[in-house]
């Protein structure tokens, strides 16, 4: 039973953090964000909400398989989760960059980092569970259209 609600912990968790990530974007959504000059690939507005839900879902799910592995792996786990912690708050840190201070580059520059330590709590990850770290695979791989759309954002509209 712990173990379950381990993922369910880590999943609320992330959902909670996508909340209110989406709480700062909402009054831009609606104004200053349909100012901006968009790539041709930049996807609708309501994409985002269900993609972003999922992939919260999926980082709890791997984070939670992770911390289940602490009796066995208790370093690894322990340093694993920290790199998870870390690209989850800069996740959120993004949002209020881009959408809440209207910083397309100082956002841009933040999510090169959040990439990165994406791709190392991936790393960590499949150290200790292939599985876990399999499901971070599609969070990579948004943020990395992400880090283009946000880049194309910022050249257009420098």
């Amino acid at each position: 039973m712990q173990k379950y609600l381990r993922i369910a912990t880590v999943a609320v968790t992330c959902l909670v953090v996508g909340y209110f990530s989406g709480l700062v974007t909402r009054d831009s959504i609606a104004n200053w964000y349909p100012t901006l000059v968009k790539p041709v690939f930049n996807p609708p507005n309501w994409i985002f909400a269900p993609v972003w839900s999922m992939l919260y879902i999926m980082m709890g799910i791997a984070t939670g398989m992770v911390w289940n592995r602490i009796d066995f792996e208790k370093e690894l786990v322990k340093k694993a989760l920290i790199f998870f912690t870390i690209q989850l708050a800069l996740n959120a840190l993004w949002s209020y960059l881009f959408f809440g201070l209207h910083n397309p580059l100082l956002s841009l520059v933040e999510i090169v980092i959040l990439w990165l330590m994406i791709f190392e709590t991936y790393t960590q990850f499949k150290k200790i569970d292939k599985i876990a770290s399999l499901l971070l695979l599609p969070y990579l791989a948004w943020v990395s259209f992400a880090t283009i759309l946000n880049a194309s954002i910022w050249w257009l509209n420098r």
